[in-house]
């Protein structure tokens, strides 16, 4: 038997610990700060290597690489990603790799020519740089301008008649020229990239669209977006490269430019549609400065689903 003291001293068992007080509702977590993002660039002619950031979209991108070199942002004509030549499916679009290497193409030596318009189409592709400067992207084989060995891909389209068209888009600038009437002669005031001792003008004489190489680098991009802050996001799926690249063609074949970066805002949009009908809506409201013809919106709507379909 137990005794009476151990019995007693059992049934005193210590008291549990209470529950703790609640705690006040924790604050929700901080955003993760974004990693800074830091690209090396060089002058496509040479120069040492410098380090930009903070940039959100083009006209931003040329005014860090103009502080790094000590240069006037107007200096910068185009620039492309991993390679200093006037590679034209190297340029830089709405689109970088986070690992990617920027070279920028400077101004060199002005130059004017004399055209006459003897057919309807020069044999010129327009693009702009996102920042005032429409350049030439292709020279189709056989064409008019193919002719004149004085014009080079990369050149930049300052003037038409003497009359200035920095600041204009590659659009206006295209139909300006397909507007000039033939058989008279006009005259193009062209700018030149600075180019490197090692470097030779490129003339590309292809009268189809060669498959836009790949540039970027890693899994993820900085897209840069001329209304809005730039976003890193995933690099584009097949189907999107691939709806790209065909939407990319018929700006071409329509309007005698290439925008990569137009292109891929295009095919976002449509994959918020169900319609061509409701698709084109939403480009009047996007795009609307472009003034699509109807027979251009159908037949770039067909593409996307062509790429679609393609893409499984």
């Amino acid at each position: 038997m137990e005794s009476a003291a151990a019995q007693e001293t059992r049934g005193a068992e210590a008291p549990r610990p209470s529950a703790p007080p609640p705690s006040p509702a924790e604050p929700p977590a901080a955003p993760r700060a974004r990693p800074r993002l830091v690209f090396r660039t060089q002058l496509a002619h040479g120069s040492p290597t410098g380090k930009i950031e903070g940039f959100t979209n083009v006209r931003e991108l040329y005014a860090k690489i103009a502080e790094a070199f000590g240069i006037a942002p107007t200096e910068i004509l185009f620039c492309t990603l991993n390679s200093h030549k006037v590679d034209m499916q190297k340029l830089l679009g709405g689109q970088i790799g986070l690992e990617d290497f920027i070279f920028a193409h400077v101004r060199g030596e002005t130059k004017e020519v004399e055209v006459t318009k003897t057919e309807d189409a020069l044999g010129l592709t327009i693009t702009d740089n996102g920042a005032g400067y429409a350049f030439i992207k292709r020279i189709k084989e056989g064409s008019i301008i193919n002719r004149i060995q004085a014009v080079c891909v990369g050149d930049s389209i300052e003037a038409i008649n003497d009359h200035s068209i920095v600041g204009c888009r590659h659009y206006e600038v295209a139909k300006m020229l397909r507007e000039l009437p033939k058989s008279q002669p006009f005259t193009l005031r062209l700018v030149q990239p600075k180019r490197a001792f090692d470097t030779i003008s490129q003339r590309t004489r292809s009268g189809k669209s060669p498959v836009e190489a790949k540039v970027t680098s890693g899994r993820e991009t900085l897209r840069l977006r001329s209304g809005g802050a730039a976003t890193v996001e995933e690099v584009p799926s097949e189907f999107e490269e691939e709806a790209s690249r065909r939407v990319d063609d018929l700006l071409e074949s329509y309007m005698g430019i290439r925008d990569p970066e137009l292109a891929s805002t295009m095919v976002d949009t449509s994959k918020k549609t169900q319609s061509v009908q409701e698709f084109a809506h939403h480009l009047d409201s996007v795009l609307g400065e472009f003034a699509f013809p109807d027979e251009f919106v159908v037949e770039v709507w067909a593409a996307i689903g062509e790429a679609r379909e393609a893409c499984g």
